[in-house]
């Protein structure tokens, strides 16, 4: 292992907190998106927002990700139409009553047809363990680091002008089949990504306030 020195600039405190009151509110407008235009999107834009969700730290630095990016509109109507029947046996069979009436508001339901009509899906597998020359590698802090890379990917997708959704069905075992993923890949998450409907809309909804979720000594 070698070492460089560290790329950093120090800046003053009035433009920390110039350039931190920026960010925040540039990602305070960021919103999981259901309905999407089947307008088309770049694939070079979805190779630099998976680059920079790869660029996440993670468990000694062994980036147990892999990011399959599914633009084939077959392929897709397949992953729909799994992920459908999923859905409506969760919702119908599976799902709490409790976990229902918290969805309810939101409007959401077992159709999903975001999975088609964005151009694109960016579906996170997280690598159990490596392989290496044919040899399996232990991973560490694999679902840590997956998560974090994913909060990556998600601003990226913001910062760069397009919407995403974080989709989980459940289970997720189709996808595996469908995209042919290794043994030591698991489905994490499903992102559709690509611009919104001119008619889309968004829950009205609040977040917390810094002192419901932190605190200062």
């Amino acid at each position: 292992m070698t070492f460089k020195p560290l790329e950093f600039k120090t800046i003053s405190e009035d433009e920390l907190v110039v350039r931190s009151s920026t960010y925040r509110r540039q990602l305070s407008n960021r919103r999981s998106v259901r309905h999407f235009s089947k307008k088309s999107v770049p694939l070079k834009v979805i190779k630099n927002v998976v680059m920079t969700a790869a660029s996440a730290p993670s468990g000694a630095n062994q980036q147990p990700w892999t990011f399959v990016v599914v633009g084939d509109q077959k392929l897709k109507h397949q992953i729909r139409t799994a992920a459908e029947k999923e859905e409506k046996f969760f919702y119908q069979q599976r799902a709490p009553n409790e976990w229902l009436a918290k969805l309810a508001p939101l409007g959401t339901d077992w159709r999903k047809p975001f999975l088609e009509d964005a151009p694109f899906l960016i579906i996170v597998f997280k690598q159990i363990y490596g392989i290496q020359k044919d040899l399996r590698v232990k991973h560490y802090y694999v679902d840590e680091s997956v998560g974090i890379a994913v909060g990556f990917l998600l601003t990226a997708i913001h910062q760069t002008g397009l919407v995403a959704l974080p989709h989980t069905p459940s289970p997720m075992g189709f996808l595996s089949q469908i995209l042919k993923r290794p043994a030591n890949e698991r489905a994490y998450l499903i992102i559709p990504v690509g611009y919104p409907k001119e008619s889309a809309k968004v829950p009205v909804i609040t977040k917390k306030a810094f002192e419901e979720i932190s605190d200062v000594f």
